[in-house]
């Protein structure tokens, strides 16, 4: 079986927010639920960025909506995760649950992840 193309942190959390916010996934929902993720601000353009790479990757599509109703509303491109997205992100997340519990191992019952402020 081919392995999945891994993805960077940064990528991780855009293919996350696209994940949970599942029809409202456009630009701007994105970059609110990343920049809560990261618990940092982020920049709008590393957002569009991404989200072009990974949509060269295979990982994410994208599509305008109609126009939105009110007088000179704009269509907004939305994205959803893909078969190959999915797969990245499974991939990342379980990677990131084994070093997880290899650190608690390591540091024992005296460490606790750091809180989100």
């Amino acid at each position: 079986m081919k392995r999945a193309e891994t993805v960077g942190q940064f990528e991780q959390l855009v293919l996350t927010a696209v994940l949970a916010l599942d029809a409202d996934a456009y630009g701007v929902t994105i970059h609110v639920t990343v920049s809560e993720l990261a618990a940092r601000a982020v920049r709008l353009g590393a957002i569009y960025v991404t989200l072009d790479r990974l949509e060269d990757k295979g990982f994410v599509s994208s599509w305008l909506s109609d126009p939105r109703p009110e007088r000179g509303g704009r269509a907004r491109r939305h994205y959803r995760l893909e078969p190959a997205g999915r797969r990245a992100l499974r991939e990342s997340t379980e990677t990131a649950k084994r070093m997880y519990e290899s650190v608690a191992r390591s540091w024992g019952t005296r460490w606790k992840p750091a809180r989100q402020s």
